[in-house]
Order: structure tokens, then C-alpha cells, then sequence
């Protein structure tokens, strides 16, 4: 048997070494590998080998089944790099092109400029400070000097969160945040559980989410984003207001950029102020973005209400505070001459890639 079996390999090989192509390489391994191949056969054979000799047999049969797989794995080798020279001297290969770039991610457009609106703000000394999206009714309006039925309340449509198996009037209203600015008692608070008596200084910045239950338009959405600021101190006045966003718009639009103030009312702020930029894509000579005044409306501000100081537990007798509050998206529409805000979140990436 041992002869038979090393005459069947030598056939093997013989045909192998006259394979020129990959279906006469499958066909010989079916033949000379598969389940009914004559090597394969002999391990039902081994009754009629005498019991002394089966194990040499068989160790045999396995090692001539082994040499095969390997004769064959390398015939298959020879035939792909066959193949491949064979290409490579029929067919025209420019290695000397430039390869297929890869397109790379960037920062969201928003994301850009509310990085550029904190970077800005924290080279003047303001800290970042988070806050969380989902808010009580007693911090999202009541703590910032709009209490129930107030009539700013109507300025804002709110979604409210409801409490599954909680009936409404058995526990304070939840609502999705509908500006930041419930961060700055937050602050506040955190700030004077510091030292109750002497609270520190604050100067911080608030970016984030918020949501108002609003039709969706070209100019409105329901989810959007603002930076919110606040510094709270002694001696502050409207001045240091004024002059902290003046610097911001110089340092964000431009060094010759001219900014005004107007009275306007927030219930958190008292005086109140919006400001107004010089319209920079005009240089204040009127195009359709700044609807030919020359000047574009960027943020409101004013002087912290009294109630809010002390609800944040500072007393307003002693101290004082400024806050402000802009939106990024509104921003980055006036820069880049965008007309509608849905663009930000609809992923659309022959928008995002413009940025």
C-alpha cells in the first residue's frame, strides 16, 4: 500500500506541475484534495493493512496529504503573481497619478464659531461653566424674575417634559431649557456656597442647547444654540458691559468694526440693551443682509436684575453684574450670508463641507 500511495503522489504532482490556470488548479484539487480523491480513500483502507504497519500507513497518508495542500497553495501563489504580471504588461498603469483623496471631517459650522465666540471670551479672563438642557419651571423662568402668568412668558413657547404616572400639579413643572441663561444662577449658587458671606467674583460663559416650541421657518427652529455671559462683582457698571462686548466684536468681526446699543427690555436684566454691529460684509453701506440699515443685531444684554442677584445668592446692595447672551447660529448666518437656519441640521454635507 505504501507503494500505491507514493505513486499516487507523484501523479499528483505531475499534473499539478502542467496547471496553467485557476479552473485547472480547482479541478486537480477536487481531484488529488477532495472527499473521494484516491489519497483520501485510503484512510478507509486501513482494515486490510496489517495492525503493526497501520500506524507508519497512516502517518504516511497524512504526510502526503500535507506536502499536497502545500504544493497546491503554492501553485495557486504562482498563478496570482502570473496573473498580475500578465496584467501589469497588457494593461496601461500610470503609477505616477495622484491617488483618490480621502474626505476628512470637519467641525460643524456652529461648532466653529461658538469655539471662536469662548476662545475669544476666555483670553479676556471668563471661564466656561455647563449647565443642564432639562430645567425646572422654578430655574428656566421663576428664579430669573419671570414668575407664573407673567406676561414674558409669552415671548418663549416652552416644552414641557411630563412625568409618566405624575399628575401635573403634583410636582414642579420640567421643561427643555429655553435659553441659557437659568446657567447663570447655577453659577451663581456654586460660586457663593464658596463663602456665603463674601461670595467671589464670577466671570463665566455659557454655551449651549436650547429649545422653544416654535414653527419652523427659514429664520426659526426648535432646537438652536446660545452663549450665554455673566460677571458679577463689586463695583461693576454699565461701562464694563459696554466695553466687554465692544473688545468681543472687535476681536470677532474685525478691529474697525463699530458697535450701538439700544434700550430693549429682558426680564433678567435691568437696563436692558440689544447691540447692534456695523454690517460687516458692506461695510455699513446697506446690502440685503443687513437689510440696507448698515448694522446687524447680534446679542442682548444688560445690567443683572436685582431679584436674580439674589437668588443667586448675592446681595445686590453690595454687588453688581452684567450678562449677555448671542446666538451662534445667527452669528454664523450674518458672516457667511446664509438666508436659511434649517441648513444647520439637516446634515446636508454640500453645506457642511463649505465650512
Amino acid at each position: 500500500m505504501l507503494a500505491e500511495l507514493e505513486r499516487l503522489y507523484q501523479q499528483a504532482l505531475s499534473e499539478l506541475d502542467a496547471v496553467t490556470d485557476a479552473q485547472a488548479l480547482q479541478a486537480w484539487r477536487v481531484r488529488h484534495l477532495g472527499r473521494k480523491a484516491p489519497l483520501m480513500q485510503a484512510f478507509g483502507r486501513m482494515r486490510e493493512v496489517p495492525a503493526e504497519e497501520r500506524p507508519r500507513v497512516g502517518r504516511r497518508i497524512n504526510e502526503l496529504r500535507d506536502a499536497l495542500q502545500q504544493a497546491y497553495e503554492a501553485k495557486a501563489e504562482a498563478l496570482r503573481q502570473a496573473e498580475l504580471a500578465r496584467a501589469l504588461q497588457e494593461e496601461r498603469l500610470d503609477v505616477t497619478l495622484p491617488g483618490r483623496p480621502r474626505p476628512y471631517g470637519r467641525l460643524h459650522p456652529t461648532t466653529r464659531t461658538i469655539r471662536e465666540i469662548v476662545r475669544i471670551f476666555q483670553s479676556m479672563g471668563f471661564q466656561v461653566f455647563t449647565s443642564r438642557e432639562v430645567e425646572t419651571d422654578e430655574y428656566n423662568f421663576q428664579l430669573l424674575n419671570i414668575p407664573p402668568h407673567h406676561p414674558a412668558r409669552d415671548m418663549q413657547d416652552t416644552f414641557y417634559v411630563a412625568t409618566p404616572g405624575v399628575q401635573a400639579d403634583e410636582t414642579p413643572p420640567v421643561v427643555l431649557r429655553t435659553h441659557t441663561s437659568p446657567g447663570q444662577i447655577h453659577a451663581m449658587r456654586r460660586y457663593a456656597a464658596q463663602d456665603p458671606d463674601n461670595p467671589p467674583p464670577i466671570r463665566v460663559v455659557l454655551p449651549g442647547m436650547v429649545f422653544r416650541y416654535e414653527q419652523i421657518t427659514t429664520r426659526s427652529e426648535i432646537q438652536f444654540t446660545q452663549v450665554e455671559g455673566l460677571a458679577v462683582g463689586r463695583h461693576i457698571t454699565f461701562s464694563d458691559l459696554k466695553g466687554t462686548l465692544t473688545e468681543w466684536a472687535r476681536r470677532m468681526f474685525g478691529p474697525q468694526v463699530r458697535t450701538r446699543f439700544r434700550p430693549s427690555y429682558f426680564p433678567f436684566t435691568e437696563p436692558s440693551v440689544e447691540m447692534d454691529v456695523e454690517c460687516f460684509l458692506c461695510g455699513g453701506q446697506g446690502c440685503p443682509v443687513c437689510k440696507y440699515t448698515g448694522w446687524l443685531e447680534v446679542l442682548g444684554a444688560g445690567m443683572v436684575h436685582p431679584v436674580v442677584l439674589r437668588n443667586g445668592g448675592y446681595d445686590p446692595e453690595r454687588y453688581s453684574g452684567f450678562a449677555f447672551g448671542m446666538g451662534p447660529e445667527r452669528i454664523t448666518m450674518l458672516r457667511h450670508g446664509i438666508q436659511d437656519i434649517r441648513h444647520f441640521w439637516r446634515n446636508d454635507a454640500r453645506f457642511l463641507e463649505q465650512f
